[in-house]
């Protein structure tokens, strides 16, 4: 089997933007993954996954985020870049901004949330809930580039597919939640608990419920398509920065986590 050591998980959008060099769809113990790409991103050769399938065919809820993980892992992936659509819930952000996420809250209740429902029993650590060595490449390369983006950002992932009630986001609000989205916080959790490095840039796509008339997907889309582009960039400089070797909690997160 082809190995990587890198991936990017996103939308479909930003696959039409770099050039494919063979597909693959990989076996798990939670079922078949998406159709995995291998893509020249930059100078590297990495992994492109689709988080939601070929044609955003699975809603959020229902993404087999375990499959989606074990796939990369197999793949000997260690670290992981995502995007993701947002909607703000701080009302200092606003629609088209960027933000590398640093902390997150979890409201989800159905989906499957790790890899451990049997011996041993497995506690990871989450002091740390995104990659600190991979939020420092992409920070560097924000700088780089010029582009500004929120650094400090609390991400809400709640369960979907609909969106929240203009209650539950001053509820969220109140909590310090700064962006809601509804995948981000499944994939990061699997990805500690396999040892791999996850770190993510996501753009604001509308502002939550209550903060403007109506949300619709044309305007996420829309957005998505605009800020694509610039996200490339960013990852792209990113990944050309990191360091060969990991010397992140990432790397070594099953250590003292089992009882």
């Amino acid at each position: 089997m082809k190995k990587v050591k890198i991936a990017l998980i996103s939308g479909t959008g930003m696959k039409s933007l770099i050039k494919v060099n063979s597909t693959r769809r990989v076996g798990t113990p939670y079922g078949p993954s998406p159709m995995i790409s291998f893509v020249n991103f930059g100078e590297v050769e990495v992994a492109f996954l689709p988080r939601h399938g070929e044609a955003h065919k699975y809603p959020p809820h229902m993404v087999n985020y375990r499959a989606n993980m074990w796939a990369l892992h197999s793949l000997g992936v260690e670290r992981i870049l995502a995007t993701s659509a947002t909607g703000a819930i701080n009302p200092d952000y606003s629609v088209g901004d960027l933000a590398i996420l640093k902390d997150f809250l979890d409201f989800t209740v159905i989906r499957p949330r790790t890899f451990y429902d049997k011996a041993p029993v497995t506690h990871i650590d989450l002091t740390s809930p995104f990659c600190p060595e991979l939020r420092k490449s992409l920070l560097k390369a924000a700088k780089k580039k010029g582009q500004k983006v929120w650094d400090d950002t609390t991400y809400v992932c709640m369960e979907g597919p609909r969106y929240e009630t203009p209650a539950e986001i001053k509820m969220l609000r109140s909590l310090g939640g700064d962006i809601v989205g509804m995948t981000v916080v499944s994939e990061a959790v699997l990805a500690r608990e396999l040892e791999m490095c996850y770190a993510c840039v996501s753009f604001v796509s509308n502002m939550a419920a209550g903060m403007q008339k109506r949300i619709t997907s044309y305007e996420v889309v829309e957005v998505g398509r605009r800020s694509t582009p610039i996200i490339q960039g960013l990852l792209e400089e990113a990944i050309r920065n990191l360091p060969k070797r990991r010397s992140c909690p990432c790397s070594y997160a099953l250590e003292g986590a089992r009882l």
